[in-house]
């Protein structure tokens, strides 16, 4: 991530919940509207359990994120089940190139920036 562009940051909390995916997609739309200029990332290092629901909302997220104006999401801090998770589903270009490192929650893009966590 190039520190001088400004991002949306969703985070994803460590209990998703499918009523969640909705909250987040909207909240990263909002951000992505406001700065137009804006890189989607998504600190996932709290999805340490993932399931469906997590797979649900990265998927989602990747799709607003290209609605608004052809983004790509950016992960970090995946977690390797979540990083096994996607590659079983067919989604693993999520998480980039395989063996491309997502750096782990501190070193995620600052919270400064417009974040988003669902409350």
């Amino acid at each position: 991530m190039n520190p001088e562009q400004p991002a949306a940051v969703v985070v994803l909390p460590d209990h998703l919940t499918r009523a969640d995916v909705p909250r987040l997609c909207a909240r990263l739309h909002t951000a992505l509207t406001a700065a137009p200029a804006a890189e989607a990332v998504c600190d996932a290092s709290a999805a340490v359990q993932p399931d469906l629901a997590t797979i649900e909302a990265l998927a989602r997220l990747a799709l607003t994120a290209r609605r608004a104006g052809g983004r790509r999401l950016r992960l970090y801090g995946t977690p390797p089940e979540l990083r096994a998770l996607l590659e079983l589903v067919g989604l693993g270009e999520l998480v980039g190139a395989a063996g491309e490192h997502t750096p782990a929650r501190e070193d995620a893009p600052a919270p400064a920036r417009q974040r988003s966590d669902v409350e």
